[in-house]
């Protein structure tokens, strides 16, 4: 093989491995955590797996599948790892040996759905802070940076790591078994599941970082775990309610890029485009939450903002006051700048951009390094007629933004500007 040639395979086969890894890690690592027993080993071993792929694909070429390549490798070298440990060990070499015996049944990533799960809820033990469990879990499931949960959470990036290692270790010290918990069990552990899941979505359907506006895959897999999680906590009002919240969500995924994967904001929406199928489960799954007489929790309320979007003709007849209020309860049972943020939006098109304007810039403390700060800010200063103050704030959200399609919205909104 040529030095071009080489080269050339390299490139693809970091490529293969990048892509599957992005789209299998969660499987690959719960289908290794059920195996080992445990869950930092399991990462270990997978990312060795990954270092492997990058030396053997490229001469060898890619595998007809190569995730269960993947899981093959980061099994070998966890019984590899145990086997020299076996005189230290004897609990360790017995389960070397098992493994050994075992012919290596073929891999079907359909097969092992609820070994993401049961990864979340070990993630989501009572034993770690709830900090420290959305972080693990966006790291491991997610496959998100550690840059990108600090962005999602407005906190510096040495935080996230400190939280993901203490967390690691700290599941380690309990021995905490790869399992989904008694229903009995459930609460203890259920609203930090449901967190992970929303945020996991929401990293889908806006990415923080990277070249993509969307990772459809992520929230696809976000919202079949939490369809997967009403069927096991089906009395849980807000479980239906995140479902409703990422299906109205997720129907407009269809209408939200181009051909060329630029973004479409919601006004410039072919409505006809939105997927009325998941449309129709979201509201089924609102009403499920209704059902249960106990109120709509703070994802209830988010999908019923969704739903006044989905069911509305155009921006201009959307029940835009309905929002609003819809909003203001939101804030009361889970306050936050951003649901501020977004209420100022929706006021905006109720009351008018002066009175938007005013809650805007009472979150410029609380929202500092926020991208979409400075982008709302902008559109009401547009309305409002002030378009050099408008630029300013463009210019400081393109920069502010990680994500590369979000920056050319707002560099195209400049453009227009002039």
């Amino acid at each position: 093989m040529t030095a071009t040639a080489a080269s050339t395979a390299a490139a693809s086969a970091r490529r293969a491995v990048e892509a599957v890894w992005r789209i299998e890690a969660a499987r690959i690592v719960a289908t290794l955590t059920r195996v080992t027993g445990d869950f930092t080993l399991a990462e270990d071993v997978a990312q060795e797996a990954l270092a492997e792929a990058l030396v053997s694909w490229p001469a060898s070429g890619v595998p007809a599948n190569p995730g269960a390549w993947l899981v093959a490798v980061g099994k070998r070298r966890a019984i590899d790892g145990w086997r020299r440990r076996a005189t230290q060990d004897d609990r360790y070499a017995q389960i070397a040996r098992e493994l050994g015996e075992t012919a290596e049944p073929d891999w079907d990533p359909d097969a092992i759905e609820d070994d993401v799960l049961r990864l979340i809820f070990v993630a989501c033990h009572p034993v770690l802070s709830r900090e420290g469990s959305i972080a693990l879990t966006l790291r491991v499931v997610g496959g998100l940076s550690s840059e990108q949960i600090a962005r999602a959470f407005l906190v510096p990036v040495a935080t996230v790591q400190q939280r993901i290692v203490r967390a690691k270790k700290t599941l380690a010290a309990a021995a905490v078994p790869f399992e989904v918990p008694a229903p009995d069990e459930y609460p203890a552990r259920l609203s930090a599941v449901l967190s992970v899941l929303y945020l996991i979505f929401n990293e889908g359907y806006a990415a923080s970082g990277g070249e993509q506006w969307m990772r459809i895959d992520l929230s696809s897999e976000a919202l079949r775990l939490a369809r997967v999680l009403t069927g096991l906590a089906p009395k849980e009002p807000e479980a239906h309610g995140l479902v409703a919240l990422m299906a109205l969500s997720a129907a407009r995924f269809p209408a939200r890029l181009d051909a060329s994967g630029e973004p479409i904001l919601l006004a410039d929406q072919d409505r006809t485009r939105w997927d009325r199928a998941l449309i129709a489960l979201g509201r089924d799954a609102l009403a499920r939450c209704d059902a249960l007489g106990r109120g709509r929790g703070p994802y209830a309320l988010q999908a019923a903002i969704a739903e006044c979007h989905d069911v509305a003709p155009s921006v201009d007849e959307t029940d835009w006051e309905r929002i609003v209020v819809l909003y203001e309860a939101l804030g009361r049972i889970a306050p936050s700048p951003v649901v501020e943020l977004n209420r100022a939006v929706a006021v905006s098109m109720s009351e008018g951009p002066a009175t938007a304007l005013r809650i805007v810039d009472d979150l410029a403390r609380p929202l500092a390094g926020y991208a979409q700060l400075p982008g709302v800010r902008a559109e009401l200063l547009i309305r409002l007629g002030r378009t050099d103050e408008a630029r300013d704030e463009l210019e400081k959200a393109a920069r502010l933004t990680a994500n590369d399609r979000e920056r050319t919205v707002f560099e195209r909104k400049l453009r227009a500007l002039g």
